[in-house]
């Protein structure tokens, strides 16, 4: 059964959207665009676009290879979709708690958090490396199911286009029992903060009660509120250094490393790590938060 990649018709209303959105920050608040951050990322965005196409008939004939050795033969009808789209979103949150927890996937990831600012044209700031670092074997327990390879790309196509509207600053909260249930902006602002209390929270695609059933779940506070981009800031709008930058740290970290050792450990271990213990992960950076505040209280 062929079925249509639900984020080929939804790319128009995504652009539309971040249009819109610019025009009411200008009348509001205008430091909530920058005008080349905001090139770069949809340069971003058109970049992983073309890589996807580049890779998406590798991924889809692989696709078709593992799921001959299904263990259920699952058919079309509307509740194996409603099935698969919700765990699809729970196989997205383990990758996506994997891409900022192993270094080797958040230099495919880390292209999404660079951005200090955060609206709409932030969600289409993609990676052009997400088949070199392997994220889509995070799905493929779903082919070994039974789950139909179109079926999986529609859902999955459907979990992204619900992440688009929540990369806002427009939106405070949502009634309470959409907060308890979905991700929202309010929850997702909180995923994109570098504050020490907000470091690896809310990984959520479409259902935050994931992160609320595996303990990572944080909300957003009025009297901490969310700064945006990465630990350690780009410094430029650079589209080629905003693409690669964590891989080039990589290869030279790696090269530097001493023993085989430190050289799995930069690939392996989470962002931040370092074999003589020099630099701060999130745990690191969250432990000396904790420290700080329990002292000033």
């Amino acid at each position: 059964m062929g079925l249509p990649d639900p984020v080929h018709y939804a790319v128009p209303g995504f652009i539309a959207l971040v249009l819109a959105e610019m025009i009411v920050a200008r009348i509001k608040d205008r430091t909530r665009y920058e005008p080349k951050d905001t090139l770069v990322s949809l340069a971003l965005g058109l970049g992983s676009t073309v890589a996807g196409a580049l890779s998406v008939g590798l991924v889809f004939a692989l696709s078709l290879w593992v799921w001959q050795f299904r263990l259920f033969d699952i058919g079309y009808a509307w509740y194996w979709f409603v099935l698969a789209f919700v765990l699809d979103d729970l196989f997205y949150y383990v990758f996506h708690r994997s891409a900022h927890r192993v270094r080797w996937f958040w230099a495919s990831h880390v292209i999404h958090h660079s951005s200090q600012h955060y609206n709409l044209s932030t969600a289409l700031r993609q990676t052009w490396t997400g088949f070199v670092s392997l994220g889509f074997v995070f799905r493929l327990p779903l082919l070994l199911i039974g789950f139909p390879p179109a079926m999986l790309v529609f859902v999955a196509g459907l979990n992204l286009i619900y992440q688009f509207w929540i990369h806002t600053e427009m939106i405070d909260r949502m009634p309470r029992w959409f907060e308890a249930v979905m991700n929202t902006p309010s929850h997702h602002r909180v995923h994109h903060a570098t504050n020490p209390r907000y470091l690896d929270t809310n990984y959520a695609g479409v259902f935050i009660v994931w992160d609320r059933l595996f303990g990572t779940f944080e909300p957003e506070r009025a009297d901490d509120r969310p700064r945006y981009g990465i630990v350690k800031n780009l410094g430029s709008f650079n589209l080629l250094w905003a693409a690669t930058h964590e891989w080039i740290g990589i290869a030279q970290d790696v090269w530097r490393a001493p023993g085989l050792r430190a050289k799995l450990g930069y690939l392996v271990m989470p962002p931040g790590w370092s074999h003589d213990g020099s630099r701060d992960t999130s745990e690191t950076i969250k432990a000396q938060w904790r420290s700080s505040d329990t002292k000033a209280r």
